[in-house]
Formats: C-alpha cells, structure tokens, sequence
C-alpha cells in the first residue's frame, strides 16, 4: 500500500470521540507499521482499543494508519448520526412545548409523500416522465403547459427522493442501494425528458416563479429553482461556447480581463503562463449530453442533506455555521452510500460550497485535499476548473465544473429570494453587482469566468 493510501490514524480521529465510536461500530481495521523493522500489521481498532483506550498516542514503537477508504467510512457513519440527531425534537420542559411543523421547509405535501411506499414513489415518477414525454411531442410547443410540468415533477421528484433517502439512513448501505434502485432510475428518466423540455427563458418565466411559489416550503422552493434555471444555464453555455468565436474571444480577452484574478488562485504559476487552458484543464468546451444529465441530477438533489426543520436563511440569529455545514456532509454521504446516482451527482452536493478554498466556504475536498498534501508536501495545483472527476481524486484542479456552476447559481437565487427572512430581496442587476465585488472583487470565491458568462445569461433572459 502506497503511503499516499492512508493517513495517521492520530490525524483522521483527531481526538474526536464521535470519530473513535465510528472506528469501533464500523470495526475499522488499523494499519500498524513498526518504526524500526517497518513490520506491518493489520488489526481490529475495536481490539486494540479495548486493550487500551488511548494506543494510537502512547507507542513509540508503532506508527498507526487508516486507509482513507475507511476513514470515508468513519465520516460517512458521524454524518449520518448528524443527520439523525437534526430530526430529533427535544420539547423544554420547563414550559409549554411549542409546536414544531418538522416538514416545513419542504411544504405541507411533504407529510403525505413521506408516508408513500417505494411502490408508490415509483409509480408517481412514472407519470411525471409520461406527462413530460407528451408534452416534447406536442408540436408546437405548449409554453404554459411545459413551465407547468416541470415545476410541478421537479417538486415531486425531489420530495420523493428526500423522503426515500431519509428512509434509507436506517438500512445497511447495501439495502439502502437496492431499496433506491428504482427511485435512481425513475429520477434520471425523469430528468432526461426535463432537459429536452428546458428553455432559457424559463430563467425569467413569472409562471415558473408563481407555480413554484405555491409551495409553501422554502427549501423546495429553492431546489425547484436552482434545479431548472441550473439546466437553463447549462442549456445557455453549450449554445456559447459550442461556438469557437465565443471561446476566442475570451481567449484574446483573457489576460486583461481574468489574469489578475486566477493569479491570487494559482500563484504557483507564472503569470504569463496562466491562460484560459490553466483555468479549464483541457480547455473550455461544452458539456456532453450524458453529463449533462448526471449534472442535472446533481443540481435536482444538491440540498437533499438539508434537516426540514432548520432556517437557512441568513441572519445573525437564525445562521448556525455548523448546521449548515452539516446540510453538505449528510447530503454527500446519503447520496454516494445510500444509493446508485452517478458519483458526479454526489460530488456537486459534497463541493457546492467550497468558494476556491475561501475561510467563509465549506466541503468536503477542502479537507481531502489537506490530507493529500501530508502524504505529498509537493502537491501543486496548476488548473481552477476540471470536467473530469479523476481530476478531483488526484488533486489536479482546485474545483469541478458543475459545482462551481451551481455555487453561482446557489448564491444567485439565495440573494433574489423573495422569501428572504433577514434582508430585502435584490432584483436581478442588484444581485450580479452585489456578487461581482463581494465573491470576486474582495473574495475570489466563485468562478470569474463562468459569473461572467452567467451574467450575460441573466441579462439576456431578462430582456428576452
């Protein structure tokens, strides 16, 4: 086993008490190299720690180390017990408990969807797919019709796969698989025929905005938008940049436009060397049809780690750092080892929020990275944006494209909410001025290069 493969088990636990009862319930194996003879053994850290509660500090004979396989496991078992821990309500005793609607962050429907049977779940995806497979028949197309529809399936399927996915915490991760197998497969039906329906304009449709306020749960509201105005802007780029005049212009434009920016990211390399192929590592190009398709998933379910009960919006009172860090660790562990929805899908709701490795970000490459960094201290990276998800596993680029799409659109709709709770909603040009200096200009968080294109989305469907 290459170094590179493990870290030191005194590293990966960190004191940690959550993280020592997970190495004991999962019954995580220690890799034991002794310093001198470097003699390896494998052994049951549950025996080990049995002997001695505290061994991995007391030895100077032994180094002690995790492979990161396991110490995925760990964090996977701590954010689960999160997640569980988030839907517990304890009433005061001290007074009167007040009433607490745990569903209403994704609406009263919630309630009744919860209750449904797998069977159920199934069938009613179905229908959605048959309803939207009409209507891409229709000629000509029926607008009202189609905003209609893709609201109205998008809601569903993601209630459907919160509720399902909250079901599955309780199973093995081999049960939970083939318990959501077909609410897997139903899903990306469904959002294979949402992508052929989708049009720019449904950025800036008021029908959209009025059918998906009905529901009266923000946190639905929210997935609803960002799911299809996330597949308008996909739809949007690869119109752009499948035309090689877009992308050269950009690339003439670069160096006094964008240089100055990616120089703060990658200040490793020359900045005469720092070009539109070191911010898209194999150059910019459209997004193929399939993953497409993953990425829309990924968009559709990004905040299925949300508690329902929790207030996410933001305000020195009701923001709790740590809840809303939890939001990204339950959503990533639920979707890579409760179901089969492509690993793309699980890293967009894992790395949504990770702001180029900003303090005021959050996720789980941040701290993947450190850990690759102690095994290799020459680790260097030379590219901002890959397409690839080998290029995340090797450190190669600093974020993945789709994540780094649905940070923007993330922060966009957060802004231009009309339920914002603690500030006045911003209109569309309020919002882009507002994000350009505080997640560029002051902290380069989100992508240059994409805000800019996502701009120019924006004020061309406002115009529309």
């Amino acid at each position: 086993m290459e170094k590179k493969d493990h870290l030191l088990l005194r590293e990966a636990i960190d004191k940690n008490n959550e993280h020592i009862e997970a190495c004991i319930q999962e019954d995580i194996t220690v890799i034991c190299i002794n310093r001198e003879n470097k003699v390896k053994k494998i052994i049951s850290f549950r025996i080990m720690h049995q002997n001695n509660n505290s061994f991995w500090l007391q030895n100077e004979t032994w180094e002690y180390f995790l492979s990161n396989d396991d110490f995925q496991k760990i964090i996977n078992n701590v954010a689960q017990k999160n997640q569980e821990k988030n839907y517990t309500v304890v009433a005061d005793v001290s007074e009167e408990p007040e009433e607490i609607n745990l569903n209403n962050g994704f609406g009263d429907e919630y309630t009744v969807i919860a209750a449904m049977a797998m069977p159920e779940r199934i069938k009613h995806l179905k229908e959605g797919k048959e309803r939207l497979d009409t209507l891409i028949a229709m000629k000509p197309r029926q607008e009202e019709l189609i905003t209609e529809a893709l609201v109205e399936t998008t809601k569903e399927t993601i209630l459907h796969n919160h509720a399902a996915i909250m079901n599955a915490l309780s199973l093995t991760n081999d049960e939970a698989k083939k318990n959501t197998q077909n609410l897997v497969d139903s899903t990306f039906d469904l959002v294979k025929s949402s992508a052929q329906l989708i049009s720019n304009n449904i950025f800036n449709d008021d029908l959209m905005n009025t059918l998906v306020s009905k529901s009266n749960g923000t946190i639905l509201q929210h997935m609803t938008r960002v799911h299809l105005n996330g597949l308008a802007f996909l739809t949007y780029y690869n119109k752009l940049v499948s035309s090689s005049s877009a992308i050269n212009k950009m690339r003439v434009n670069f160096a006094s436009k964008f240089r100055s920016y990616y120089q703060l990211l990658l200040p490793n390399v020359e900045p005469d060397k720092i070009t539109l192929e070191k911010v898209f590592l194999g150059g910019m190009r459209a997004v193929s049809e399939e993953n497409l398709y993953n990425w829309a998933v990924g968009f559709l379910i990004h905040d299925i780690g949300k508690a329902a009960a929790v207030e996410y919006h933001e305000g020195e009172e009701a923001y709790n750092r740590e809840i809303v860090i939890e939001h990204v660790k339950v959503g990533y562990s639920s979707i890579t080892t409760k179901t089969n929805y492509p690993r793309d899908a699980g890293l967009i709701a894992g790395y949504h929020h990770e702001y180029y490795g900003d303090s005021g970000g959050y996720g789980y490459f941040r701290s993947y990275l450190e850990q690759s960094r102690k095994t290799n201290p020459k680790l260097k990276q030379e590219f901002c944006i890959t397409f690839e998800i080998e290029h995340m596993a090797d450190c190669m680029a600093m974020s993945f494209f789709p994540a780094k799409v649905l940070e923007i659109i993330d922060v966009y709709d957060s802004v231009t909410d009309p339920n914002r709770k603690y500030r006045k909603a911003l209109n569309p040009e309020e919002a882009l001025a507002m994000m350009n200096e505080e997640f560029i200009v002051k902290h380069p968080k989100i992508d240059a290069i994409i805000f800019d294109i996502f701009s120019k989305f924006v004020r061309e469907t406002q115009t529309a």
